[in-house]
């Protein structure tokens, strides 16, 4: 089963509220997303760090539901 773009962007902007989120169907498959993902929250960590934030919020679905997704992650300028 496929996820929306739109429960993609939900799930991230329920952990992280103050996100931009622009999520991008890269295949039109409803199965490989790409995501680019800006917060505060992840100023001062690393790259690895911000995308273990993002697979958190998506709560297991990367790999099932959701078969791939490419993340750009930063903090605000």
């Amino acid at each position: 089963m496929a996820m929306q773009a739109a429960d993609i962007e939900a799930l991230i902007k329920a952990a992280l509220p103050d996100a931009h989120v622009a999520i991008e169907d890269l295949a039109g498959d409803g199965d490989h997303y790409a995501a680019t993902v800006v917060s505060e929250t992840f100023r001062g960590k690393s790259r690895v760090q911000q995308h273990q934030i993002i697979y958190a919020a998506l709560r297991g679905r990367v790999g099932g539901e959701l078969h791939a997704l490419a993340l750009q992650t930063s903090a605000p300028d």
